[in-house]
């Protein structure tokens, strides 16, 4: 299993186009602050790579890693297609960057799917440009990407039913977001994957004890983040991401895995995006890492 960090954004990227805060700022002053979108490329086979989470920065992703270039045909991609762990806007809005393709697949829960077909009608939109064949993520066992039983295996693990806001009167369900985990049956490598984080339920903690590498959540430092930067009245967990720090925080669920451990979907309000942040020296005591742009892991 090879893993390309394509970003490691919350939404709006870092910096944000209509923000001048400390976190933007010192983006556009020191561009190796900037962070594209949250998004991974995955591995399937040789040449074949589907990307989890279609960000509007996908364009930009592809053209930055040379393992995701199109060729040696002149319209040959080597994306086979995507992988969404939710149905918010900064992580489905690049699918529609993808007309170009002959084709690709799209794997989600059926409430996510539900949303981008009936509310976003993605169908209709695309239907005239290529061929979308939407398929189903399993919640329960493991969907083979290239369809063999050695292939990577993936799985959704239901953590919270928060909807985007068009579709906020939409039923509840559980699997709105999910988290993912990625399982190699040649190496019996396995990945937990889960950039938004409402709750950690026990399905959660299971595959995290299990994980040879596990990127989650790390929107904010603590719970009081966006109340005391002004950016919102709800709390860290209000606003449907477990904080970092704190009692409760997911700091403390991840120390004691055995397993590397990496944060992700860092907003721009986060001190974590400020290299020199004394945040970054407590993490490592505990033996966590943030993840950056660029990234190459290979569990």
């Amino acid at each position: 299993m090879l893993l390309l960090v394509l970003g490691t954004a919350a939404g709006g990227g870092i910096p944000q186009w209509n923000c001048a805060c400390p976190g933007c700022s010192g983006a556009r002053a020191h561009p190796h602050r900037r962070r594209r979108h949250a998004s991974l490329a995955v591995r399937t086979g040789e040449g074949r790579w589907y990307v989890v989470n279609a960000t509007p920065d996908i364009g930009d992703q592809i053209e930055e890693r040379p393992e995701l270039h199109p060729g040696p045909g002149p319209r040959q991609t080597h994306l086979a297609g995507v992988i969404l762990t939710d149905a918010e806007l900064d992580h489905t809005l690049g699918i529609a960057r993808l007309r170009e393709a002959d084709g690709f697949q799209v794997l989600a829960t059926a409430p996510v799917r539900q949303a981008l077909l009936d509310r976003r009608r993605l169908g209709e939109v695309l239907a005239p440009y290529t061929d979308v064949t939407w398929r189903e993520l399993p919640e329960r066992g493991a969907e083979s990407l290239d369809g063999t039983s050695s292939g990577l295996q993936v799985s959704g693990i239901p953590v919270s039913g928060k909807r985007p806001r068009y579709a906020a009167d939409a039923p509840d369900d559980d699997a709105w977001v999910v988290a993912l985990r990625l399982y190699d049956p040649s190496s019996g490598a396995s990945v937990l994957y889960a950039p938004a984080l409402a709750a950690w339920p026990d399905r959660l903690q299971q595959a995290a004890a299990e994980a040879d590498c596990v990127i989650v959540d790390g929107t904010f430092w603590d719970d009081e983040e966006p109340r005391r930067t002004g950016i919102s009245s709800r709390t860290a967990t209000g606003m449907g991401h477990l904080p970092i720090d704190g009692p409760g925080g997911t700091a403390e669920r991840l120390a004691p895995l055995s397993a590397r451990c990496l944060y992700t979907h860092l907003n721009n309000t986060n001190p974590l995006v400020d290299p020199a942040a004394p945040q970054h020296k407590r993490l490592a005591r505990l033996g966590i890492e943030v993840a950056h742009d660029g990234m190459v892991i290979e569990p």
